[in-house]
């Protein structure tokens, strides 16, 4: 009689937590270190100069198979080339880190916060987020893909925006071979805990 209660109890207990376990959100803290930044940037006529960021800190919450927040803080401070060599390289990442563009002295990080994502479908959702860039907050839209522990996506950052002028066509004309395309890409990966 006894174990045939306890089973009931216990059963009623689960069934409960089953019937719950969508309401609770979950936060998970991504690992900085396992998690990268790709940027991918150059001039109307071309090739592009890519490199990495890194990421400072950042959390992600789901619930009910959708991304109900988040928040990241990206280190500017870390901006890296990686398809230049030596000095050309080193003169690049001055110039990324200067008033021309990111004025890093002043805004040593970039923030992007989620908002809201539609459900997973297929391991994939589209989030509606805000990006934070030289003090500057604009809305963003893009892809997340789900696999495991790890998040990607691919943001295209319309620079103008964010006040970033330099060889700008939005702000500037006649800038000829010198022009540099306003969108620029930001290839997330993250890892979370």
């Amino acid at each position: 009689m006894k174990n045939t209660i306890m089973n009931k109890v216990l059963s009623s207990v689960a069934l409960h937590l089953l019937l719950l376990a969508p309401i609770c959100a979950q936060t998970l803290t991504v690992d900085a270190g396992k998690s990268n930044i790709r940027w991918e940037a150059g001039k109307v006529i071309g090739d592009p100069h890519y490199g990495s960021l890194q990421l400072a800190e950042g959390e992600i919450t789901l619930q009910d198979n959708k991304i109900t927040s988040g928040d990241f803080a990206i280190d500017m401070t870390t901006i890296a080339n990686e398809d230049l060599g030596g000095e050309y390289g080193d003169k690049l990442v001055g110039h990324l880190n200067s008033d021309d563009f990111f004025s890093v002295a002043k805004f040593p990080q970039a923030r992007l916060v989620l908002l809201s994502s539609t459900s997973f479908k297929k391991g994939k959702a589209t989030v509606q987020a805000e990006l934070t860039i030289k003090g500057h907050s604009e809305s963003i839209e893009f892809v997340v893909e789900k696999k495991g522990n790890a998040f990607d996506a691919t943001l295209n950052v319309d620079r103008s925006k964010f006040d970033v002028r330099y060889g700008s066509p939005s702000f500037f004309n006649d800038l000829g071979d010198g022009a540099i395309k306003d969108i620029f890409a930001l290839a997330v990966h993250l890892e979370v805990r």
